[in-house]
């Protein structure tokens, strides 16, 4: 069987056509959805992207992983994706990034890959790379005829002075976006494939990552004036006043980090721009669907449709001006929660699961798939029963995430909290109704999402709720302890040999 395993980076779980929720045009992924298993409140674990990929490649909760951020090096000890495909005879190819920085330990001081946090995940053979510089798509982009100086200058809008948030596309088109350069790679490795052997690729593509910009036709795909209302407080001040973190995230995100020379900072956005900036991103995100719908056709053209296990997922979301925020990262559900379709031949078909699901959970399924035993004890659960007809029981009823907001480079964070980086973090559980967020070092917050679904009311220093405070610290106090490593705990030797135990409950 052959393995596919997609990731769009930055994909919320709401910007697809068959969530329902926007605008957002995805007919390709939603005639793959038909065809699959949609699981409707999937999130990942952590955030940005290396946090993030560490939990998805692993299985492993940041806690345990402690890929904190970009350019934290991912232990060398730790399985992954790669290297259990490559145990299973694949012989797993990469095309975009992985963004896990090397562990030092196994490297000369002078090494490049200990200059940047976007090395290649172990395991993985590398076909086609796409860092931060961009430089392959651009020198694909020069051999085509289009040439820009750097990727500052590719992704500028065309027609309208530096700094604009409008509508206006780039200088370059719809089949020479990054995604068209990492599909026709794809394309081309796909066809030297040896038919007679099943193989393995992860396509990694960058968008809809910012910055907001995206060719004609997808530019106007979507008007701003369709683009659904914000989930936020009634004003900049009033979100930052809720908490520390969020005073701290609107005080220092410029503009500019999301949107070529864009002045001042993210919160000061008039609505309008916000607007702009969400319909531009369906764009992007329906260019996306494009080059997945010429993905699918090479599959299906080839007769390998029903002979290829597809995963499609995203690292992490975006908050597309919700909370006067843009990008990712916090307590917030549109940073974490993300789309995940699975589709394995032979099984279920246009299945939608409500039950909630991790991005931990893809390292066991892919193993269980692939039949090919983890080297440590993954913290997620494998997928595979919600593929057949009796779905799992017991079943998790809460999700989990961290956020680890330490700046080690710059110390900016730790100088404005006056704390050490050890103590800038935060963890969330959340169920339907509740979600808890516990900080190492500031208050905790506490929401009732039935009541209070813009998470605008804090009930963490509510009398009343005390007792709902507690039981959700007891909750993630007990969801800490029971993911304690058990890769070894589990096994004791004995004069009889080794003995292994079981982490999962035998009954419900």
């Amino acid at each position: 069987m052959n393995i596919l395993f997609i990731t769009a980076d930055q994909w919320r779980g709401d910007a697809v056509g068959y969530a329902g929720r926007t605008p957002v045009k995805t007919p390709n992924v939603d005639a793959f959805a038909e065809e699959a298993v949609v699981f409707l409140n999937h999130f990942s674990q952590a955030s940005p992207c290396s946090p993030a990929r560490a939990a998805l490649y692993t299985g492993l909760y940041q806690m345990n992983n402690r890929v904190c951020r970009n350019g934290t090096p991912l232990d060398a000890r730790f399985d992954n994706i790669a290297r259990a495909a490559r145990r299973a005879g694949y012989d797993p190819t990469l095309f975009g990034y992985t963004d896990q920085s090397a562990d030092p330990r196994h490297y000369a001081p002078d090494d490049p890959w200990l200059r940047t946090y976007e090395g290649v995940l172990p395991g993985f053979t590398l076909r086609a790379r796409l860092p931060e510089d961009e430089r392959q798509w651009l020198s694909w982009l020069g051999a085509r005829g289009t040439h820009f100086a750097d990727s500052t200058e590719a992704h500028r809008p065309v027609g309208v002075p530096r700094g604009t948030i409008s509508d206006a596309p780039p200088a370059y088109g719809a089949d020479e976006t990054q995604t068209a350069y990492l599909t026709d790679e794809w394309l081309r490795w796909h066809s030297e494939q040896d038919r007679t052997r099943p193989w393995f690729a992860h396509l990694s593509y960058l968008r809809p990552h910012p910055p907001f910009i995206v060719p004609a036709p997808y530019n106007t795909l979507i008007n701003k004036d369709q683009v659904p209302g914000f989930q936020r407080a009634k004003s900049p001040e009033a979100e930052a006043a809720l908490h520390p973190l969020l005073e701290c995230a609107l005080s220092l995100t410029p503009a500019a980090s999301f949107v070529r020379d864009a002045p001042g900072l993210v919160r000061d956005l008039p609505d309008a721009a916000f607007r702009q900036i969400r319909a531009t991103y369906y764009g992007m995100v329906a260019e996306v669907d494009a080059q997945l719908g010429r993905v699918f056709t090479a599959l299906k053209q080839t007769g390998q449709w029903d002979d290829t296990i597809i995963i499609l997922t995203s690292d992490h979301a975006e908050m597309l001006g919700d909370h006067y925020a843009l990008g990712k990262g916090g307590f917030h559900d549109q940073s974490q929660h993300v789309p995940l379709v699975l589709r394995v031949p032979g099984a279920v078909e246009g299945r939608r699961v409500e039950a909630f699901t991790e991005a931990v959970d893809l390292f066991p399924t892919l193993l269980d798939l692939l039949g090919v035993a983890p080297l440590h004890h993954p913290d997620g659960q494998s997928l595979r029963a919600f593929l057949g007809d009796t779905p799992p029981e017991p079943w998790r009823d809460a999700v989990h995430w961290e956020f680890d907001f330490r700046d080690v480079e710059a110390g900016t964070t730790e100088t404005w909290f006056g704390l050490g980086s050890a103590e800038l973090n935060l963890a969330v559980v959340r169920t339907k109704t509740w979600k808890y967020v516990h900080f190492q070092a500031l208050p905790p917050l506490l929401f009732n999402l039935v009541d209070d679904p813009a998470e605008c009311i804090n009930l963490a220093e509510d009398p009343a709720h005390l007792k709902t405070r507690l039981l959700f610290a007891e909750k993630l106090l007990a969801w800490r302890a029971r993911h304690l490593d058990q890769t070894l705990a589990l096994q004791q030797l004995t004069p009889a040999g080794v003995r292994t135990g079981t982490a999962e409950r035998t009954t419900p």
